[in-house]
């Protein structure tokens, strides 16, 4: 977000600048949706509608999984949530007490540990970095001891790595055996490139997923997205979204709702992210950074900046002043190892990847290589 400002400063400024710190995709809420809701400003109220969502969106999120996964999802088990954040802060209240374990796969977006630390849970982070090609595995969570949850995210926030689904089912497994709570994020479920992103549903009735309408479907500002929980813990989330939301946003429901007539058109942005990304990607290696992490899907690429004798705050922060590209430095979501890389986000207009690409290529062909 301090990236963000000082870029629109710049903006305000009238400089030119080149997007490529915020996880946001630059198009529109589909076409479908935007017709449904301003069908519906006109002829509807819009008041506040059940705490768990509209009977309707849950249905439609219920054959979503079926057409998806081909995994059978009951709509009671699913609550429609104010956004993903919303998802997390219900489902940590909902799964554990005060005090107990939260692990989560180190780097990761920032906010898992923020939001677990605001409701006085202890983070422990896995680290997942290079070595372990920035994937969480099974073997590195048997060396968690006395942890009550786990948190993962495939495709992942800041590396857009994903987990294959042999290793997620024995990520799944253990949790089981050892009686840890699994919530899975699957915030960028459809954002993958030669690879598709498997739902823990396929595998275990138990855990709690966590998905939103804002990156796939295009919707970030609409506030709207959903958790799938297990049949026990429903009335749970319901009496705490009651009482912390009363409901989620009606329109943005019925916008969530139409979005999933939106195949064709959802599907183009996905292929204009695989340009995007291919466009950034070779203009990474071209400039010789050091690793990059695999991108498999979600609209990131996640590079190692230390090559150029700048830790990645001093990197972000040049990179931004001398060629108006924003990137976001790595510190955000690695508190361990993160001064080392950097993120770029190719969520935007191919025409505006295609000039930062160009920019980033040029000047980081000015700095020296330590």
């Amino acid at each position: 977000m301090d990236v963000l400002n000082r870029a629109n400063q710049l903006e305000r400024s009238g400089r030119t600048i080149w997007h490529l710190e915020a996880g946001q995709p630059s198009t529109k809420a589909p076409v479908a949706a935007l017709d449904a809701v301003q069908t519906a400003l006109r002829a509807q109220a819009l008041g506040y509608t059940e705490a768990l969502g509209t009977p309707q969106l849950r249905e439609r999120i219920s054959q979503h999984y079926q057409e998806w996964y081909d995994v059978r999802v009951p709509p009671e088990r699913i609550v429609i949530t104010t956004g993903s954040s919303a998802g997390f802060v219900l489902a940590f209240l909902a799964a554990f007490d005060t005090g107990q374990a939260l692990a989560i796969a180190n780097p990761g977006y920032p906010a898992y540990r923020n939001i677990s630390k605001a409701l006085g849970l202890n983070a422990q982070l896995i680290n997942c970095g290079f070595d372990e090609q920035f994937r969480l595995s099974a073997k590195s969570l048997a060396k968690q001891s006395a942890i009550d949850g786990l948190l993962v995210a495939s495709p992942s926030n800041p590396c857009g790595t994903v987990i294959e689904p042999s290793e997620l089912r024995r990520i799944v497994d253990q949790c089981a055996a050892r009686k840890i709570w699994l919530i899975s994020d699957e915030i960028y479920h459809g954002i993958t490139y030669g690879r598709n992103a498997q739902t823990v549903l396929a595998f275990t009735p138990n855990a709690i997923v966590i998905n939103s309408f804002s990156k796939y479907f295009s919707m970030t500002g609409w506030r709207i997205g959903w958790m799938v929980v297990p049949e026990h813990m429903v009335p749970t989330v319901e009496k705490l979204a009651q009482n912390f939301y009363i409901s989620p946003p009606a329109v943005s429901q019925l916008a969530a709702l139409h979005a999933f007539d939106a195949k064709r058109e959802l599907e183009g942005h996905v292929q204009a992210y695989a340009h995007n990304r291919a466009v950034l990607l070779n203009a990474l290696e071209k400039s010789t950074f050091g690793s990059i992490a695999p991108a498999d899907g979600a609209f990131y690429l996640y590079a190692d900046c230390s090559v150029f004798g700048l830790n990645s705050i001093e990197f972000t922060s040049r990179l931004l002043d001398e060629t108006g590209v924003a990137a976001t430095s790595g510190i955000d979501f690695d508190p361990i190892d993160g001064m080392n890389w950097v993120r770029f986000s190719y969520a935007g207009a191919s025409t505006e990847i295609e000039r930062a690409a160009a920019e980033i290529q040029v000047w980081s062909s000015t700095l020296v290589k330590v």
